[in-house]
């Protein structure tokens, strides 16, 4: 027989569940608060003793709730949490594999899908996700078999949340992880944000891009133009990033696919460079001198990460520094040609100083290339190019510019597989 306390409790739950029943919307909502308040961060048997051993009936009853009214519901974020407090509850699995039970995952990922939720919403059915995905690989597939890498992606991409972009990034790392089944397609849909507007969310992409290489084995090929497509990005930690990337990326098969592109971005078409630029001859009213478009941004970041930076990202590690195989293979892409182009480039000036930088990175490291470069500039020009690399651009005349940008250096292909002097590393 129950004792007298122990009917008390079982009385008290069952007035607190017809409280619940019976309620209306805002009646619910002060229910919440105090679940809320009074639970936070208790452990599966201090819910149970609350509960008098049935605190499952009470999350029933608001995974209930939740999937009748997710789609409009005006407290959804209160809702979320309280189911939070049982799947986050010490010793609570059997919490998780109820609410799994109930079709509670599907709805956390349609929530991501939805316009009406808002982000602290979205915020918090991310943080559910998390909990279930914790429980280990069967979970993730689980998530992963429900499009969930595509809504955590697309939310990503459109969060407006610096918290919220690091909770998905959190969430997409672990579902790339132990999960060999689905870790492509966890690849594929970071990819799927790069072309975003977030530099946040590019950022944080392309590092999680980064920690996977080692799980996913040989990048993907279409990975290689969203790559170099952030390298237009404003937001130098976007750039940074990216070229932190890119060389991971060099141990991988891309790697020559990546290094084309990034000597073919040194010589954007002319025509290509200046669409849509502001041109005041043409709009007088305009008080903004011509601006470079985003091409040059990616000409000077490619030729950055081609060499050698010197501003206070310059701790990234840019390739041809790193490998000499990477250099010999970047000078048969004719990238002496590359950069001596973008040089001459007084449209756009970080064009001209990370591409002189780079240049002389590849001047002292190889004679042939010196010897090359010092014909093509000729003996004042190169004494200048040498004596400062980091500002003798600013010296160029535009016949000079003309000439560097019309350049036809040309290293030759067995000169290229000789050995540097120094300062490349294998």
């Amino acid at each position: 027989m129950t004792s007298v306390n122990e009917q008390e409790a079982i009385r008290k739950l069952m007035v607190f569940l017809q409280e619940w029943d019976s309620a209306h919307k805002v009646a619910r909502s002060q229910i919440l608060d105090n679940f809320i308040k009074s639970n936070d961060k208790k452990t599966e048997p201090d819910l149970e003793l609350e509960f008098s051993q049935g605190a499952s009936l009470f999350l029933a009853r608001l995974t209930v709730w939740l999937r009748m009214t997710y789609t409009y519901s005006t407290c959804l974020s209160k809702l979320l949490r309280s189911i939070g407090i049982f799947l986050s509850a010490a010793g609570g699995c059997r919490y998780l594999m109820e609410f799994l039970q109930m079709g509670g995952l599907l709805v956390l990922l349609e929530i991501l899908g939805l316009n009406h939720p808002s982000e602290e919403d979205k915020r918090e059915s991310v943080k559910l996700l998390q909990l279930i995905a914790d429980l280990g690989r069967m979970y993730k597939e689980l998530i992963c078999e429900n499009y969930g890498v595509q809504s955590l992606a697309k939310f990503l991409a459109t969060s407006n949340s610096a918290e919220a972009q690091k909770e998905v990034q959190v969430l997409l790392d672990c579902l790339g992880h132990e999960n060999p089944k689905y870790q492509n397609q966890v690849c594929k849909g970071l990819i799927a944000v790069l072309p975003c507007a977030s530099p946040g969310a590019q950022q944080l992409a392309l590092q999680t891009l980064g920690t996977m290489q080692d799980v996913v084995g040989e990048a993907p090929t279409v990975l290689v133009e969203p790559v170099l497509g952030v390298l237009r990005s404003v937001h130098p930690e976007v750039q940074c990033a990216a070229i932190q990337l890119l060389k991971t990326l060099m141990a991988h098969k891309v790697r020559t696919a990546l290094l084309e592109g990034l000597v073919a971005l040194l010589t954007p078409p002319r025509q290509e460079a200046f669409a849509g630029c502001i041109d005041t001859d043409k709009d007088p009213t305009s008080l903004c001198p011509r601006k470079p478009v985003l091409v040059y941004i990616q000409q000077a970041a490619a030729a950055k990460a081609i060499g050698v930076g010197t501003d206070h990202l310059s701790h990234c590690s840019e390739l041809a520094k790193e490998s000499a195989e990477v250099a010999n293979e970047l000078i048969q892409l004719r990238v002496v040609h590359g950069l001596m182009a973008a040089a001459g480039n007084l449209d756009h000036m970080a064009s001209q100083r990370h591409a002189s930088i780079s240049l002389q990175y590849f001047v002292h490291t190889f004679p042939f290339v010196e010897e090359g470069v010092k014909k093509a500039l000729g003996h004042t020009l190169f004494r200048q190019f040498m004596d400062s690399a980091e500002t003798w651009y600013t010296k160029i005349n535009p016949f000079q510019a003309k000439e560097l940008a019309c350049n036809t250096v040309d290293i030759p292909g067995d000169m290229a597989r000789m050995q540097p002097t120094g300062g490349c590393t294998h």
